[in-house]
């Protein structure tokens, strides 16, 4: 039995459940045929700057139901790609501002400009439910990332793998109490996050975490630092 879809439950519009079954499929059939060397030579190989390498839908659908039950308002995503998962990321935060009012807002990063555009038309696809709340910044997130962040309440790591703790360290100070920390791959790459595993795992690092079962790991981790 196929498990159910959480954004169905919360009335999400078909035309948004269609694109996001076009994408994960288009997605899918260009990581068919990506080889290890690609994702290693990813900084400088031209050959990824069109490839999806988006999450994948039962990994976007926890995420989703994580952003849900957390209540979580701010959330920052490092690697939006073609935007994806910044789908599920702009609805749930939408979902979440329905319910219990307040703004919200998904900021998401992306270095390479041809990918951010193509995101901004899938954004735009889905209608101001999803476009009027990402704010996606553009080039290298060292920068945009050091100014105008609030309170972050979920930080979603699926970007090359050095990239990882730099962005963790970026955004920790504005990290609320009890933030959801998610990085994907964490199994498959798990020796490209040594260094973020290594830091979020340490004694006093203020850090719970837990590696979740699914396909080439998820790391789930929780900022709990001590007063």
């Amino acid at each position: 039995m196929s498990s159910p879809n959480p954004l169905v439950g919360d009335n999400v519009p078909a035309h948004i459940l269609s694109l996001l079954e076009s994408l994960h499929a288009e997605s899918l059939k260009q990581e068919s045929g990506i080889t290890k060397a690609d994702y290693e030579n990813s900084v400088v190989d031209s050959n990824m700057k069109d490839k999806f390498i988006a999450l994948e839908q039962d990994k976007c659908h926890f995420v989703y139901q994580l952003i849900r039950s957390t209540n979580a308002k701010c959330v920052v995503e490092a690697g939006t790609s073609f935007g994806v998962s910044t789908i599920y990321l702009a609805l749930a935060v939408a979902a979440n501002c329905r319910a219990t009012g307040g703004q919200g807002k998904v900021i998401g990063t992306e270095h390479e400009p041809d990918k951010a555009k193509e995101a901004r038309k899938y954004w735009n696809e889905c209608g101001e439910i999803v476009s009027n709340i990402v704010d996606l910044r553009e080039g290298d997130l060292r920068e945009t990332l050091k100014t105008d962040l609030e309170t972050v309440d979920f930080l979603l790591l699926d970007i090359w793998t050095p990239m990882a703790l730099p962005t963790l360290q970026l955004v920790q100070p504005k990290l609320k109490q009890g933030a959801v920390i998610i990085a994907d791959n964490t199994i498959g790459s798990a020796v490209g996050y040594k260094e973020l595993l290594d830091y979020m795992r340490a004694p006093g690092s203020g850090f719970t975490n837990l590696t979740l079962p699914y396909h080439k790991g998820l790391e789930m981790s929780v900022y709990c630092p001590q007063a």
